[in-house]
């Protein structure tokens, strides 16, 4: 027995689009964030580079810990959306999918 799923009705399901909307603006606002400090690292070095030379620790300046932080912040950001996605985004999805009669 094959299940025939109407999308058209799952689109149009307003809890679908708030889910959408959300999922969307939080996803932009990551990006754009990341976005922007990964851009950091190249115009930092290229505006200010007596600012990227300032040791901080032993042969470590400031321009190494900061290329250095853009893992920690791709890590903080991966864990920041598994963890929102965890909590609203799949329970809202759980949600439209009970009603809808797919799971």
């Amino acid at each position: 027995m094959t299940t025939t799923i109407n999308w058209a009705a799952i689109d149009n399901d307003p809890r679908f689009q708030a889910l959408h909307k959300r999922k969307t603006s939080f996803l932009w606002g990551l990006m754009i964030f990341s976005l922007i400090y990964y851009f950091l690292l190249p115009i930092g070095a290229a505006y200010f580079p007596d600012l990227f030379k300032i040791k901080v620790w032993g042969p470590m300046n400031f321009g190494i810990l900061f290329a250095l932080s853009e893992f920690v912040v791709a890590w903080t950001i991966a864990f920041i959306y598994t963890r929102r996605a965890n909590r609203d985004f799949d329970a809202m999805s759980a949600e439209i999918v009970r009603d809808s009669n797919l799971g």
